[in-house]
């Protein structure tokens, strides 16, 4: 493919269906801000294509046939190249759509999508937007009120239990891991649970840490 002028955008287009690879490129390459500098059927390729392009924008499949296209995603989001992603599939449910944003996908299309729109949709991420599926959009804010609901009902997982507190408040004064055991009627292991739990919990690695660490956090009778 010959270069694009400057004033046009370098689009690489990952598909691997060879017809819809094809109209692909004619729908981007027919507007005039937009020029497609790659285009495969293969992770792989898509990988080196990248690597030597660093296109402005990549239009990927998640489908493909020696892999899946967000190890794709995630290699460009990794490599913190101006390169932004925007997905084109079959799949709309839940797993693909949330694995899809992780990666570092901007936007999301299903393959519904009108080929004559697919230029307008990769302005729009060159732009700032995050073009999106309406089916798609619809789905994440019916999830957005499940998650936010859980999100309220789910425990702080850094909120020490009773006993727990327990544990780290005779640590403060001095106790060892035997000497607790002993008051507390517990073996010796189930003090040592309850310990790293607390140490998961604030993040800490010590008895002086955790001990500083629920201080300031409050957490201490």
């Amino acid at each position: 493919m010959s270069p694009p002028p400057l004033h046009r955008n370098t689009v690489l287009i990952v598909e691997d269906e060879p017809a819809t690879r094809e109209r692909l490129v004619e729908a981007v390459n027919a507007h005039v801000l937009l020029h497609v500098a790659g285009a495969t059927g293969s992770l792989h390729e898509g990988m080196a294509l990248y690597e030597s392009l660093q296109p402005r924008v990549m239009l990927v499949d998640l489908g493909l046939p020696d892999g899946s296209g967000l190890d794709l995603i995630r290699h460009v989001r990794n490599r913190q190249t101006p390169t932004e992603s925007l997905v084109l599939t079959i799949f709309g449910d839940e797993q693909h759509v949330v694995a899809a944003l992780k990666a570092g996908a901007r936007g999301y299309l299903l393959k519904d999508s009108s080929y004559a729109t697919i230029a307008d949709h990769l302005l729009m991420l060159i732009d700032g937007g995050s073009p999106i599926n309406p089916k798609v959009a619809r789905f994440l804010l019916g999830q957005f009120s499940t998650w936010e609901k859980e999100s309220q009902t789910a425990p702080d997982p850094t909120i020490l239990t009773a006993r727990e507190k327990e544990i780290l408040t005779l640590i403060t004064k001095g106790y060892k891991r035997h000497e607790i055991a002993n008051l507390l009627n517990i073996s010796n292991n189930t003090v040592g649970t309850h310990i790293r739990r607390i140490y998961e919990k604030l993040s800490v690695h010590s008895n002086i840490e955790a001990t500083q660490e629920a201080a300031q956090r409050g957490l201490l009778n």
